[in-house]
């Protein structure tokens, strides 16, 4: 199997993928161009009607006159046949005059309404993605509400972090006071985590199978974005055995010379307990962040 230098292996998937991004815009030029070219066509065309019909004319001028003329055998059955005939062969010949024309007018409009669909599928799968983050955070903070009250969901939400402080009175009396500050160690979770575990059918009972599963399809996901120049996050799903999203069709990778270029899953979060419990063979089960770059696709907003 012929194997392409890495370089143009990754600018040939660069090219494909910048055609498929870009693939409404296309859709719509070549539309355009199309239309245009079809209205073209047929005015170049119409300046062979005259002909045609002249011709057609002429055909039944000699019908009448043949018809006219009772030395020849020639009834009116004859003449209804034959200018049958002409009237059919003269819709052959404007039908291949204009084919050209209705053949490329057709693809424009089919051009432009392919485009349409596949933009109106990526306004439908961001709509559907802000939809299920927004549900399943009000959901959240309604829980929270539920079961910690207010304060603490106002706490979660903006990072605030209760302490508990001693300060002397007018009197030099020590009293206890509750002061509010942003809690510098909570980690924000981004809405396209998910948990590695057993409803995953990668998943194994071991946590050092699992740690090196992981491991390596990190390693084969960063191997991917470097020959292809872009990975969406449902690729990587895909690997671990987690469910697509809407959202993974159009978030993920981007191979650029200013940014990154490498997928993280998040495995080895220090300040994270549970995971470094994970990494050292206490837990089988561990909540993966990837490191995203965002919507790969463009920056496409949604319209309520």
């Amino acid at each position: 199997m012929l194997k392409l230098p890495e370089n143009l292996n990754r600018v040939i998937h660069t090219v494909g993928f910048q055609a498929k991004k870009h693939a409404p815009e296309i859709c719509t030029t070549l539309g355009i161009i199309g239309g245009v070219s079809a209205t073209v066509l047929a005015c170049k065309a119409t300046r062979k009607v005259d002909a045609i019909f002249a011709e057609k004319k002429q055909i039944e001028e000699n019908i009448k006159i043949c018809l006219a003329d009772h030395e020849v055998q020639y009834t009116e059955e004859d003449a209804k046949k034959d200018i049958y005939v002409t009237n059919v062969q003269t819709g052959v010949k404007l039908l291949k005059v204009y084919s050209p024309a209705i053949i490329l007018g057709t693809l424009s409009i089919a051009s432009i309404l392919f485009g349409q669909r596949i933009l109106k599928k990526r306004y439908a799968s961001l709509g559907a993605a802000y939809f299920a983050l927004d549900k399943g955070f009000k959901n959240y903070r309604k829980n929270v509400v539920e079961r910690f009250g207010e304060e603490v969901d106002k706490e979660l939400k903006y990072g605030i972090k209760a302490k508990e402080i001693i300060e002397k009175d007018e009197k030099g009396k020590e009293v206890k006071k509750t002061v509010y500050e942003i809690d510098g160690n909570i980690k924000d979770i981004s809405p396209y985590a998910r948990f590695f575990e057993e409803s995953s059918d990668q998943w194994k009972k071991d946590s050092e199978y699992n740690l090196m599963f992981l491991r390596k399809q990190q390693d084969y996901a960063n191997e991917v974005l470097k020959c292809k120049g872009y990975l969406f996050l449902n690729d990587v799903y895909a690997m671990l055995g987690i469910p697509k999203t809407k959202a993974g069709q159009v978030v993920g990778w981007k191979w650029d010379s200013n940014g990154d270029n490498y997928v993280d899953f998040g495995i080895y979060d220090v300040t994270d307990e549970r995971k470094r419990a994970f990494v050292n063979g206490y837990e089988r089960n561990i909540l993966l962040d990837f490191n995203v770059d965002g919507n790969i696709l463009g920056n496409l907003e949604w319209e309520e």
